[in-house]
């Protein structure tokens, strides 16, 4: 058998160029956490405040205790992402060792933290921008939306385009963070006057407080996953790559963290209202010159671009969902430069859709933050210990130890986070989780129904020919019925003119039927009454009593010059078309007569 095939006369561009590298994948998949060294340190001081200046003491320990889940973390995704090269970060763990409906609520929880990522990140980033020019805050939701497209737009060329224009500000806001902790290292006093303000001792210190502490120092941990869910998205050794970006990533993040913790204790930073924690480290640091401006506007747009590390996750989580029978299949497509299109554009609307909702404020979403991610966290960890205790290679005792002892701290955390944030919102995450996972659930069983009735996975019988029979619907003698005629006459030797009546169209009956005659096309023609003056019913009751061949429907409709000009017809074409295709077995073929 001679098989031709059809190529493209220009060559595709190579996938190649448009992955990413280690300095790419940071820029593109890291921003989030990366940008959490703004409000991450601040939620553990918020929390610490209600003990007063005792309870402050504790900011650094709190710190270090999340930099060692960090460095946990930060290792077990490393392993992930050489276990798993597809890609899916807590959902590919989950589904591997802990079972389908667990990894549904893994996949589940990365939807919504990616989703609040977006949202939160962008309110966050045009809050910055209002507190520095209060003019702009009416217009505050507009700027988000706008943010949000500018971040969509960017994504939509490809994520190595993204990548490529994210570098430089993420390397200003890293370098600007890295500078003030020098500079404050080195003083003795701060460079400038901090703003104060009276902390009163309303808690003791005890566990539940530094419990609650952590627990919302926590959000500085997401995004940590993101490396991970888009191994697919790095050049190859795609692997390699991943694991080096995810390592560059905790270091980073772990000596930012631990470095403001620091400057807060040292410079005794306390929580002041309109003004933030990183505000008032830099202040103490660098004074108020142009390095104070430049990192609270490198902070402004990293915060705005944090965003970009859902474009980079969720499309690639989506995209394995899909293969997998949970999410519908247009998610795995893929356009040019490796975009997945329709993943981008559900994040977008769905986090556009949070934004108007909150009016875009950030303190309406933060609430609802994080939850989701410390449920993968913890499900990605229990998996892994199954992973080793299965494998049992070298060194696996310590492996498994390491990641057990992840998944207590993060189901902790998950735990604590969820009770301490539910009457503020949380309990919307609590309902949305199983209801995603419904849903997903929904789609796996629609599509393995789907699959049982074609019979995907066993080989057919070999085809055999049909008799076939056409059915050409006709209400006029017209040259649009003599081509519609004349198509089914090149598809078949039987063919078959189907006319519907009505009561009261004695007149109009006849005077077809007389046109009919004097034509005479050379075809029967099956004459249908229905008293209901039905369309669809008369013709789906004629092709039931049709036994014994492949019937097909060839309905002759016009195509118009202009599309406004469709108003003009009477759409008996698609009514007609819709009743086959939804109660018969018949194939329908929509011929167009084009004006």
């Amino acid at each position: 058998m001679l098989t031709t095939v059809s190529t493209l006369k220009t060559p595709p561009e190579p996938a190649e160029r448009h992955r990413l590298t280690v300095v790419g994948g940071l820029a593109a998949l890291s921003l989030d956490a990366m940008a959490s060294v703004a409000y991450g340190p601040e939620a553990i001081v918020l929390v610490l405040a209600l003990a007063g200046g005792a309870g402050l003491g504790f900011t650094l320990p709190v710190t270090i205790a999340i930099a060692l889940l960090l460095a946990v973390l930060t290792l077990s995704y490393r392993q992930v992402i050489a276990a798993f090269p597809d890609g899916g970060g807590a959902y590919g763990v989950s589904r591997a060792y802990l079972g389908r409906r667990t990894s549904l609520v893994a996949a589940a929880s990365l939807i919504v933290d990616y989703v609040l990522n977006v949202a939160v990140s962008v309110a966050a980033g045009v809050a910055a921008l209002t507190s520095a020019f209060p003019s702009l805050l009416p217009h505050t939701l507009w700027l988000c939306l706008g943010v949000l497209a500018l971040v969509t737009a960017v994504n939509l060329r490809g994520i190595a385009n993204s990548a490529r224009a994210f570098i430089a500000p993420t390397f200003i806001y890293v370098a600007s963070i890295v500078l003030v902790i020098l500079f404050g290292l080195f003083r003795s006093e701060p460079a400038a006057a901090v703003p104060t303000a009276q902390v009163e001792a309303l808690q003791t210190v005890g566990v539940l407080l530094l419990l609650k502490a952590f627990a919302n120092g926590c959000a500085a941990l997401t995004g940590v996953e993101a490396i991970a869910n888009a191994v697919p998205s790095f050049r190859e050794p795609g692997v390699r790559r991943a694991q080096r970006a995810e390592v560059v990533l905790g270091a980073l993040l772990a000596v930012m963290l631990i470095g403001i913790a620091v400057l807060i204790e040292k410079f005794e930073i306390n929580p002041v209202e309109g003004v933030t924690v990183l505000s008032q480290v830099t202040t103490a640091a660098l004074g108020g010159g142009f390095g104070y401006y430049l990192v609270q506007f490198a902070t402004v747009v990293l915060l705005a671009l944090a965003a970009n590390t859902s474009f980079g996750g969720l499309p690639v989580l989506a995209q394995l969902l899909a293969q997998h029978n949970n999410l519908p299949h247009v998610f795995a497509l893929r356009a040019e430069r490796q975009v997945h299109r329709y993943g981008i554009w559900f994040l977008t609307i769905t986090s556009a859709i949070l934004l108007v909702v909150a009016n875009g404020q950030m303190n309406v979403l933060v609430p609802l933050f994080a939850i989701g991610v410390f449920v993968g966290f913890t499900l990605s960890q229990i998996g892994m210990v199954r992973h080793w205790w299965r494998g049992r290679p070298d060194g696996w005792k310590w492996r498994a130890a390491l990641n057990g002892f992840g998944a207590v701290l993060t189901g902790v955390a998950a735990i604590v986070v969820t009770a301490t944030k539910f009457t503020e919102g949380g309990w919307l995450i609590v309902v949305a989780l199983p209801l995603l996972v419904w849903a997903m659930q929904r789609v796996h069983r629609a599509y393995r129904h789907i699959g049982s009735q074609l019979e995907l996975g066993r080989t057919p019988p070999p085809p055999r020919p049909r008799a076939s029979l056409v059915i050409v619907p006709v209400g006029t003698v017209s040259r649009l019925t003599r081509d519609a005629i004349t198509a089914a006459l090149s598809l078949s030797d039987r063919v078959e003119a189907v006319h519907v009546t009505h009561p009261d169209d004695e007149a109009t009956t006849q005077k077809f039927l007389d046109a009919w005659d004097r034509w005479d096309p050379g075809v029967p023609l099956v004459r249908l009454h229905d008293e209901r003056r039905r369309i669809g019913d008369p013709l789906i009751a004629h092709l039931r009593e049709i036994k014994g061949s492949q019937v097909v429907v060839l309905i002759a409709e016009v195509e118009p010059t202009h599309v406004w000009q469709r108003i003009l017809q009477n759409q008996r074409g698609a009514v007609l078309a819709s009743a086959v295709r939804r109660n018969t077995n018949a194939v329908v073929c929509r011929f167009r007569f084009r004006i």
